[in-house]
């Protein structure tokens, strides 16, 4: 007989049933307080940012306060609840590590009715930094536009109903991709936020000089009274009408908000009842057996026979599978594509600008034998003599070469068609192919003389700890040092348009691609003896992650 099947003695009478929601608060604030016993250092992190987050929201509701009675105050605080309930959506996609509670499977083995389980779910959700943040936002807004007693009474309904549509819609996106989440995708899904980061920054700062020649918030009103029929300010946007006296139309926005939650908690129950009730696909055999490669096919029968093949091959799987590495390139392609051609179409801009599009790409070749982290061994293991370790290091830039040129070409013909400068394209290529052999040289140099290991942990750690001086002599000095070696082609480039010689631009074409080869030569040159002869030094400081 079990302990759970042994009878109840009247010595230890049952304890009455206890609902599965205090639990799951316990449960919370249990894993919240045990966190922070595990170090000083992490307690002293969570303190800071829930100083810094109440500071953050102070200021914020201080200034929604202030912004009561102005004639836009309604569409800028429409406009910034569809943000943070957007945030909501999409946070968990690409940072899953941040609550461990998001993982229902955790509790699939446990005898739990769905309705109870999202109850308590939703309630022990609004328990953290987040959700005070929101609240207090919340808050604030709707006494921004709260005026007269109907918009009181709205404004009492709308601040727990987008509380709660807020988290339902964190939790049933959660939910639905938690098996994404947990997998390969799931994890370069979160390093590639970095990209979402860059171009969202980006695209920011675009909107507010937009929005400073517009002439001021009047520029936003369109876009106000669109996102205040979405789900996610409808709430809010009904205290604004309220307010007016349009009470129609802020029970119209109400209800939208009250279907959506309902619909929300419909998907979240259905997908969190098949999540733990189907099998995962890792316990189920494969359905297909899987293709095996033979011979040479597709990209590797274009290339070079020999080992150059086969550091290209390997160097392009990186590119596409390894996250860090992918999330670097994409990041680069994005960015160096963003800037240029936003400054474009800002009428801000030259055909210049096109050249960070190369700078961005080359920073790629510094720290070539980090990227292998502790696998360089079976790479060291074939290099014997420098010329070994040329055709390594020749092959890597092969490769960044066969995905920059090309997008360096139509980034500057693009760039130079927004901005209609046809004459100065031939400038910015040759510029730009200068800057990229540069940067190959001067990259593969920092890697043989400063390499660093980039820990597979974590989705923005790209240094181990004590490695951080040796990544920044690397990458700064390293493009101070490309900056340097371009100035035979800079300083003609400057001269052609100071001395009004723009019909001489063409040669800048072939000259930067001549300089910019013979520069990449003598660099890889350079790089394979040092290789050669620090190989031990760069296998320990690599295999440091």
């Amino acid at each position: 007989m079990s302990v759970l099947d042994a009878p109840v003695t009247s010595a230890a009478p049952a304890a009455p049933p206890t609902g599965l929601t205090p639990i799951f608060v316990r449960l919370k604030l249990t894993l919240l307080r045990n966190g922070l016993r595990q170090s000083s250092g992490r307690k002293a992190v969570f303190i800071t940012s829930l100083v810094f987050t109440l500071l953050l929201a102070a200021g914020q509701v201080l200034g929604l306060v202030l912004l009561r009675g102005n004639e836009h105050a309604g569409t800028v605080v429409v406009l910034l609840t569809g943000v943070v309930a957007l945030g909501w959506a999409v946070l968990p996609l690409f940072f899953p590590s941040g609550d461990d509670t998001l993982d229902p499977t955790r509790l699939v083995m446990l005898p739990l009715r769905p309705e109870p389980l999202i109850r308590a779910l939703l309630v022990s959700s609004v328990i953290g930094i987040g959700p005070l943040f929101t609240l207090c936002l919340v808050v604030g807004s709707v006494i921004a536009l709260a005026h007269g007693a109907a918009g009181v009474v709205f404004a009492v309904l709308a601040v727990p109903l987008t509380m709660l549509l807020c988290v339902a819609l964190s939790r049933a996106v959660a939910t639905a991709n938690v098996r994404l989440l947990n997998s390969r995708k799931g994890r370069d899904l979160a390093v590639l936020s970095g990209l979402v980061i860059a171009v969202g920054i980006q695209f920011v700062n675009f909107g507010a000089q937009r929005l400073g020649q517009a002439g001021g918030l009047s520029a936003l009103e369109p876009a106000g009274d669109v996102v205040r029929w979405l789900p996610g300010a409808s709430a809010v946007a009904s205290v604004d009408a309220a307010s007016d006296g349009a009470y129609g139309v802020a029970l119209a926005q109400l209800l939208i908000t009250v279907a959506a939650l309902a619909a929300l908690m419909w998907m979240w129950r259905r997908t969190l009842v098949t999540l733990m009730t189907s099998p995962d696909g890792s316990t189920l055999a494969a359905a297909e057996p899987a293709r095996k490669e033979s011979g040479r096919g597709g990209l590797s029968a274009l290339l070079p026979e020999g080992r150059t093949a086969t550091v290209m091959q390997r160097s392009l799987r990186y590119v596409a599978r390894d996250p860090k590495t992918k999330a670097a390139w994409v990041t680069a392609l994005a960015v160096g594509a963003i800037v240029p051609l936003l400054n474009a179409v800002q009428g801000t801009g030259s055909v210049y600008f096109a050249c960070f599009a190369a700078g961005m790409l080359g920073m790629q070749m510094y720290n070539q034998f980090g990227q292998d982290t502790s696998a360089f061994w079976m790479v060291a293991l074939t290099i014997s003599s420098p010329r070994d370790a040329y055709v390594e290091l020749r092959a890597r830039a092969l490769v960044l070469l066969l995905l920059t040129l090309p997008f360096t070409l139509i980034v500057c013909a693009v760039t130079a068609a927004v901005i209609g400068d046809w004459q100065a394209l031939p400038g910015a290529l040759g510029l730009s192919f200068a800057l990229l052999g540069s940067m190959l040289a001067t990259g593969a140099v920092a890697s043989a003389l400063f390499p660093y290991s980039i820990p597979q942990e974590g989705a923005f750690k790209n240094v181990v700890p004590g490695q951080a001086g040796l990544a920044w002599i690397s990458i700064l000095g390293g493009m101070v040092a490309a900056a340097l070696l371009a100035a035979p082609v800079i300083v003609p480039t400057i001269w052609m348009h100071v001395a009004d010689h723009h019909g001489a631009l063409w040669l800048l074409v072939p000259g930067g691609v001549g300089y910019g080869a013979l520069v990449g030569w003598a660099g890889l040159r350079i790089a394979a003896r040092r290789t050669a002869a620090r190989l031990p030094e760069i296998l320990a400081a690599v295999s440091k992650g």
